[in-house]
């Protein structure tokens, strides 16, 4: 696998809710296994109904959330309760 797939397949990952592309994997094949996979392709949803502003916002929170900058990984799940109930 190329360093090039594998990071992008990171970033997708991620940006899926995955907290590393092994879960990921974890996951598809533990539905396959089950006969409970469905694969979907379909192009990603464009945004465009923001104003200018709230578009230049969002697009700095996605290159925040890409480069890993401005957000907060927590270290397990108790943590992760423990910042939503604050």
């Amino acid at each position: 696998m190329s360093k090039e797939l594998r990071d992008r397949a990171e970033i997708v990952s991620s940006d899926l809710g995955f907290s590393s592309i092994q879960e990921a994997i974890r996951v598809l094949l533990n539905k396959l296994s089950k006969r409970e996979f469905s694969l979907r392709v379909e192009e990603a949803e464009e945004i465009t109904d923001l104003s200018p502003a709230a578009e230049r916002r969002f697009k700095k929170a996605i290159e925040d959330i890409k480069a890993g900058r401005n957000i907060y990984k927590p270290k397990n799940k108790k943590e992760f309760f423990n910042l939503l109930n604050s």
